[in-house]
């Protein structure tokens, strides 16, 4: 028979038991959540901070009418809503952004994945030109584009080149065609480097037996491409595109440096316009309409590129 302990024989019971579920509450699975919590911290303050809080906002900006000369903050409810819906500027400004958005991303990656494939060869001197296709990547945008704006002038180093060959160059930030397509190509010749990098280091991620196996079958170069490099490379394609189009739909040092806007509205994107309406015309809740609007469709075209990764994404299907 077991013998009972002091505390028995008097009726008092021992603390322990609440001492030992205290240390089954604090397991290594809480305290490893707790660790990951503090770790991603720092993200989600930021997050919380600088994006969610002025993205309402915004919101908030955009049900007002906001003068700052006259220091008033009224409130108009869905009324820059309705005066965006009739705005005859907008349809030409949403015209510019998508003609811009479609030149540039078409132009930029395919002009990224062509020097992707040329870069990938082993040839001597690929290195050199590697570093030379990335190196505007690095160049501050407002050195860089003040530097093309002398370029493109009409007695600017451009037409200069197309002078010693007898071509009369034009004004080419004065023409509305020559002006959009300026800007594209500034763009284009900026950040190009960034996609090809991403996209070279997607293609040496592609197995060459698998190319072997091909060239045994008898399937050309293009074949080649088209049936074993494009789905490889289909996740770092779908990457690109978003972040280039979204970059596209942010432009505005550009066309501030370069155009104004101008000539006309040609080259007035939407972001340049909400600069117009909220710092020189004044109006900023209809600057912040406009943001809302901007905020809607490059998540509309985000959405729709996600949704589309599970037809041409080949690790999707």
């Amino acid at each position: 028979m077991p013998l009972l302990t002091d505390d028995r024989k008097a009726g008092r019971t021992s603390h322990r038991p609440a001492l030992d579920g205290g240390r089954r509450w604090w397991t290594t699975r809480r305290r490893d959540h707790l660790a990951g919590y503090l770790f991603i911290a720092p993200q989600l303050v930021g997050s919380v901070l600088f994006v969610l809080i002025p993205l309402g906002l915004v919101v908030w900006y955009s049900l007002h009418e906001w003068n700052v000369l006259a220091d008033t903050f009224d409130f108009v409810g869905a009324g820059n809503y309705r005066a965006m819906a009739e705005d005859p500027n907008l349809p030409g400004v949403l015209r510019a952004s998508a003609l811009f958005s479609i030149g540039l991303v078409a132009l930029n990656l395919s002009l990224a994945l062509f020097l992707a494939v040329l870069l990938n060869q082993r040839l001597r001197g690929t290195a050199f030109f590697r570093v030379m296709f990335f190196s505007p990547v690095v160049v501050s945008l407002v050195a860089w584009t003040i530097v093309w704006g002398f370029l493109l002038q009409d007695n600017g180093g451009i037409n200069g080149l197309l002078d010693t060959i007898g071509v009369d160059g034009p004004n080419w930030l004065r023409g509305d065609l020559t002006a959009m397509l300026s800007v594209i190509v500034v763009q284009v010749v900026k950040n190009v480097g960034l996609n090809m990098v991403l996209f070279l280091a997607a293609l040496q991620g592609v197995p060459g037996e698998l190319y072997e196996a091909a060239r045994v079958e008898g399937a050309g170069r293009w074949t080649q491409f088209r049936r074993i490099t494009v789905p490889l490379i289909s996740p770092t394609i779908l990457l690109t595109s978003i972040i280039t189009v979204v970059g596209s739909l942010q432009v505005f040092a550009q066309i501030a440096v370069l155009t104004q806007g101008g000539p006309g509205s040609s080259t007035t994107v939407l972001v340049y316009y909400l600069y117009q309406q909220a710092f020189q015309f004044h109006h900023f809740g209809y600057g912040a309409t406009i943001s809302v609007l901007l905020f809607l469709i490059v998540l509309a075209l985000t959405v729709v590129q996600w949704q589309m990764r599970k037809r041409w994404v080949f690790h999707e299907q």
